[in-house]
């Protein structure tokens, strides 16, 4: 049978071809038996799905594989974003956490993510148990659904609910709601589209309703993906800002008032300096081996101890379960903040960014040009090379061997294997080559002092590894 594995986060697949219900009961009944088999796990799981095609059908199909097996179900009321399950593992202390998501994945794929019960990502020492576990053949349960929820093992719970009243005491609405008719939010048709609307009604809400096809679009807020609100905030002077979430909403896509993109590393930047600024708070920044060295800059200039991980948040999740860290941030989007769980949220995200600015009476421009001031200005941008097997692995191979010496004009001083492949360039910038762990990519970062900058990098090496 299809062999199942876990990627940089979860298990993602096509539906019909590999994603399928056998697939998906095989799946569930080894993350139950490494439940029975976790002498400190309670014999609970929580469950939900976000907007995909196919997810109500696929949860239900994983309550009812773990019910089978003794675990106690809380399975969502309706579709829910990705911290909504692990909020809930986390209050719940559930033994575990399963959401059916492929996350900004094209709308073909469908997937399923594991959470653990202190609220983040399960460690990935612990995935590969449950990985072990998958048995070679199809399970099936005894009972249907239904009589399941008849004998109290499957229940329903609102956890959309749940993470309203966690997020109302967390912040002070009142100074969001200052700031919540000039943010115009894009939902990208997933999952954080009605918690934002509860959060902040007074916000213009962009494709706000349930779309499982996402108008053929993958739901990953990077500026490709989202035309429609740059150019509306710029086209209205009462627009103060933009959010965008991905597919389970554990993404953050943002726009300043003139309607520009403003991607991770700025936003990540922005965080640190409202976190110990105005939070008061400290701790360690832990960040992808992917992010900009303009954070680590920050950290020097606050006296802030910086990890670099592999590219996958599951690894900043390890380091934000056992100690002290103010800030896990990855280049993608992905980012999770002290005082909440150790968990990605885009929504939650946007929520302290708002509050900055109210706090601070400032423009998102204003604010990252304080940045600027401290730590210089620069830019992060990056290519998805969609290319065949052959031709990626072999492009690999020359990171790995050292076959590259110079991009074009831009010669490599040095070389960094973290995750992928990141040459130090000898004007000071640098360009990183890595294949993804959940796509047909390779994906080519670079980082200058501006976007001009980047951009030439990037040109000159993708013509270098293209035409060797």
């Amino acid at each position: 049978m299809y062999q199942i594995k876990f990627g940089t986060d979860g298990w993602r697949e096509i539906i019909a071809r590999d994603f399928t219900v056998t697939n998906v009961r095989r799946v569930a009944e080894a993350t139950a038996q490494w439940i029975n088999q976790t002498a400190e796990l309670q014999k609970t799981c929580v469950v939900g799905y976000d907007c995909r095609f196919g997810g109500e059908m696929f949860a239900k199909e994983t309550a009812m594989q773990m019910a089978d097996l003794g675990i106690r179900v809380s399975i969502s009321t309706g579709f829910v974003s990705t911290p909504m399950i692990s909020l809930a593992a986390n209050k719940l202390n559930a033994g575990a956490g399963i959401i059916i998501t492929a996350s900004h994945n094209p709308p073909s794929y469908n997937g399923y993510k594991i959470k653990a019960n202190y609220g983040g990502p399960a460690i990935p020492s612990e995935v590969s148990k449950v990985e072990a576990m998958i048995k070679n053949e199809e399970v099936l349960p005894k009972l249907d659904f239904d009589q399941y929820v008849d004998a109290g093992m499957i229940s329903f719970l609102d956890m959309e609910a749940m993470y309203e009243e966690h997020a109302r005491k967390s912040f002070d609405m009142a100074a969001l709601e200052s700031v919540s008719s000039g943010l115009v939010y894009d939902a990208m048709y997933g999952a954080g589209q009605r918690i934002v609307k509860k959060l902040l009604p007074d916000a213009e809400i962009l494709h706000g309703h349930y779309n499982p096809g996402f108008k053929g679009r993958a739901p990953e807020p990077i500026l490709k993906n989202l035309p429609e609100i740059g150019p509306l905030i710029a086209s209205n002077d009462s627009y103060k800002c933009g959010l965008a979430t991905d597919g389970d909403a554990d993404r953050i896509g943002f726009f300043d008032e003139n309607g520009n993109f403003v991607d991770s590393h700025h936003l990540i930047l922005l965080l640190i300096e409202y976190l110990t600024e105005f939070k008061g708070y400290s701790g360690k920044v832990v960040k992808s081996f992917s992010v900009s060295d303009k954070v680590q800059a920050l950290c020097d200039l606050k006296g802030l101890e910086s990890i670099t991980t592999k590219i996958g948040f599951k690894y900043i999740c390890e380091y934000m379960v056992t100690d002290d860290v103010l800030i896990g941030a990855e280049e993608s989007g992905g980012i999770a903040i002290k005082g909440h769980i150790p968990e990605r949220d885009g929504v939650w995200m946007g929520l302290v960014l708002m509050e900055y600015m109210a706090k601070t009476g400032k423009t998102v421009s204003q604010l990252i040009q304080d940045i600027y001031a401290k730590v210089g200005s620069f830019a992060v941008e990056r290519y998805d090379l969609h290319l065949d097997n052959k031709l990626k692995k072999e492009i690999v191979h020359n990171c790995k061997s050292g076959f590259y010496k110079n991009f074009g004009q831009y010669t490599v001083t040095s070389i960094e294997d973290t995750d992928g492949y990141k040459f130090r360039l000898s004007d000071g910038s640098w360009v990183m080559i890595r294949p993804s762990g959940t796509e047909p990519v390779l994906r080519v970062y670079s980082e200058a002092n501006s976007s001009a900058a980047s951009f030439a990098i990037l040109d000159a090496c993708k013509n270098t590894i293209l035409n060797p």
